[in-house]
């Protein structure tokens, strides 16, 4: 028998290699010769553009993304610039006069900077540390449903109201939470409260509200990737923890947690990376004027100043002071993570 000879690529670690198969049968037995040559680093990056023009279909389905970002991602981070000048919306965002530092000084030193990082802060540290573990409970707990049909309707009744929008949902909550909304009728039904109250009315009430809201619309449709991380895990190890007497409890820590900590990891980052971010949408709903020592965060001042006010360079100014510490926490949670856990973005 003549030996058939393939020859492979193998691109790993920034390295290329040529496999080359020799295969001849003796005897009725299939033999084979596996040789692993190591190719010569390219300096003129011959080898990156070789790659690029073997997987040409690939790369050419991702240009439209990559135009996308740079149109409305990159292109206008030039009118950043005013955020350093006295810009006048009949004027050019390259004229006007250089201020420097001035906005974000004045947006240090109003007296609404506390209480606006302080609701910014609140809100979205309870959105951290209460809202971020739940889809990953309920992905667990879902994962343990054995009936399908079951399992398939509690997948789609959380999933439901993420697709609804905020203005939408905010109609909704802001119909329940009033004095003759369901949520009243229910409180005072089971006796928690004597008399109705206008919950949207109450400032101390806010930041609750705005979590539970938050929760029950995004949790079942965060869950959805860590139900796909789950389902990527060996099933050949819960069945060696079954032979060994495991727990479904047991298994869920010993095995099931521990396969899935990479995209907690790397979901954590993002999230703490959004630090500052409160859900625009959902605050601008919510929020009135009743509520708003408890409301006002970073996001909507930026709209009121900006949108209302037509202070275009001071609320560009206050944006790009929320970026900068984004980009920050961003590095910072990267870096732990990539130092504690072992996971990290880059």
């Amino acid at each position: 028998m003549i030996p058939k000879t393939k020859k492979y690529t193998l691109y790993y670690k920034n390295q290329n290699y040529i496999i080359n198969t020799t295969e001849k049968r003796m005897g009725g037995i299939l033999m084979a010769k596996v040789a692993v040559v190591k190719m010569p680093k390219s300096k003129n990056g011959t080898v990156l553009l070789k790659k690029l023009w073997e997987q040409r279909g690939l790369q050419l389905m991702a240009v439209p993304g990559l135009i996308w970002i740079l149109v409305f991602n990159y292109i206008p981070m030039a009118g950043l610039v005013i955020a350093f000048k006295k810009f006048k919306i009949t004027e050019s965002i390259f004229s006007g006069e250089w201020v420097g530092l001035k906005y974000f000084k004045e947006f240090i030193q109003d007296t609404n900077f506390a209480s606006i990082m302080t609701n910014t802060l609140g809100i979205s540290l309870l959105k951290l540390v209460i809202g971020f573990p739940l889809p990953i409970i309920f992905a667990l707990l879902l994962n343990e449903i054995r009936g399908t049909r079951f399992k398939k309707l509690t997948q789609t009744i959380s999933y439901l109201p993420h697709f609804l929008s905020w203005v939408v949902l905010g109609g909704i909550m802001v119909s329940w939470l009033s004095k003759e909304g369901v949520i009243n009728d229910f409180l005072v039904a089971m006796n928690i409260i004597k008399e109705p109250i206008s919950l949207l009315g109450e400032p101390k009430y806010f930041w609750g509200i705005a979590l539970i809201s938050d929760t029950w619309k995004e949790m079942g449709w965060s869950a959805i990737i860590y139900l796909a991380a789950i389902a990527g895990v060996d099933q050949q190890l819960y069945e060696a923890a079954t032979v060994d007497g495991a727990t479904k409890l047991q298994k869920i820590k010993a095995i099931t947690i521990p396969c899935i900590a990479g995209t907690i990891a790397i979901m954590l980052i993002l999230q703490v990376a959004s630090l500052l971010n409160s859900n625009f949408d959902q605050i601008l709903i919510l929020k009135n004027q009743i509520n708003i020592e408890r409301s006002q965060v970073i996001d909507t001042y930026v709209y009121q100043v900006g949108m209302t006010m037509g202070k275009y360079s001071y609320a560009t100014a206050v944006g790009l002071f929320k970026s900068v510490i984004a980009l920050f926490l961003l590095l910072v949670s990267n870096t732990v993570s990539k130092k504690f856990l072992g996971r990290s973005l880059y």
